[in-house]
Formats: structure tokens, C-alpha cells, sequence
């Protein structure tokens, strides 16, 4: 099974220049990891210490917010994932 997941410019620098990078796993989670274990630079930008998403990126599913419960969503082949900055201001 392949799932493509989208880098988000900012963190292009953890996946060695990649925009794209095709993963495997039967959940976010899961490919998430798969992600980490290429690249384990990038798992501080994506996890906190206890597993759960950082509060710094978003998590989109074919174009669609992965909120709630990100990381145990289901995906299937040819399925696509986006990591997307959270924007704050004042």
C-alpha cells in the first residue's frame, strides 16, 4: 500500500529537499512513522514526546482535516496526506 504524504515547505529541510514522500501503514499513525523512520529528523517538527501530533502542524487527509484522532485514522492506497503549518498571530 502507498499513501503520499505532502511536506509543508518549512519542514522540506528534514526530508532531504522531498515535497512528496510515499509511505506505507494502514493509518496516519502508522505512515506518519514510516515517515519518522526515513527521516528522523523531522519527528520533533511532527511528534511530541508522548506520540501525539505537535500543536505546530496540521493534518489533512485527501484534503480534508484528520481532527480528531489524527493518528488512528484509517487510509488506504493512492490515498494522500498533508502536513501543514498552524498559523498563529495577533
Amino acid at each position: 500500500m502507498s499513501v503520499k504524504i505532502y511536506i509543508h515547505k518549512t519542514h522540506r529541510q528534514y526530508t532531504d529537499g522531498l515535497s512528496v514522500v510515499e509511505t506505507t501503514g494502514d493509518t496516519v499513525g502508522k505512515c506518519l512513522l514510516d515517515l519518522v523512520d526515513r527521516f528522523p529528523a523531522i519527528k520533533p517538527e511532527i511528534f511530541t514526546d508522548d506520540g501525539q501530533p505537535t500543536r505546530k502542524i496540521e493534518i489533512y487527509l485527501n484534503m480534508e482535516s484528520a481532527y480528531p484522532d489524527e493518528l488512528g485514522r484509517p487510509v488506504k492506497d493512492g490515498d494522500e496526506i498533508h502536513l501543514t503549518l498552524l498559523l498563529a498571530g495577533g
